[in-house]
């Protein structure tokens, strides 16, 4: 997953209204539930199916760092789906997201005006048409770029050309991003 893709995830997982399971043995019937068999549930998490059944049991209680990731990744991206699609609807339609981050931006303007990129930080409210073009394109398995040039435009048109009250020509790339949140 690219930068854009990880911060719509965390943005998602503020929405929860409950927390997820917490014990390995909750976590894994949780998946359980989800997928149906534990073949299914050792192929997502890249184990065998021995050890998903002994997690399952309780007679491993602590697996290594890198599966007890994969296992909290699996768990969250399946936890409380209608929760997150009603937030990502209400953000579409009514509310648009929030989007803080500090990045590099290029530019392409007309002759005499600056077009050296910039570290900027900014905080822009992007309105429920930007939001709705996001969750579209990310649904549809857009890669980060994509996702990008989607950020940059209403960067653009929100902040940089203020909603077409300035910088009429301005062409803006986000080129490197240090952070980025979205809150929604």
């Amino acid at each position: 997953m690219g930068e854009i893709d990880d911060a719509l995830e965390r943005a998602e997982a503020e929405a929860f209204t409950r927390n997820p399971p917490k014990s390995l043995q909750a976590r894994i019937n949780f998946l359980l539930s989800k997928l149906k068999t534990t073949r299914a549930v050792a192929e997502e998490l890249g184990v065998s199916q021995r050890s998903v059944e002994r997690y399952r049991r309780g007679d491993r209680k602590r697996p290594p760092r890198h599966i007890a990731d994969r296992i909290d990744a699996a768990v969250r991206a399946r936890w409380q789906p209608l929760v997150r699609k009603r937030r990502r609807r209400e953000a579409a339609t009514t509310g648009g997201i929030t989007i803080e981050t500090r990045a590099r931006f290029g530019y392409s303007a007309p002759i005499g005006s600056t077009d050296d990129p910039r570290l900027r930080r900014l905080t822009v409210h992007l309105p429920p048409a930007y939001a709705d073009r996001l969750f579209a394109a990310r649904q549809q398995g857009a890669g980060d770029q994509q996702l990008r040039d989607i950020v940059a435009e209403g960067l653009q048109e929100e902040y940089f050309r203020d909603g077409g009250r300035r910088a009429d020509r301005l062409e803006v790339a986000l080129t490197d991003i240090d952070y980025i949140d979205v809150s929604f």
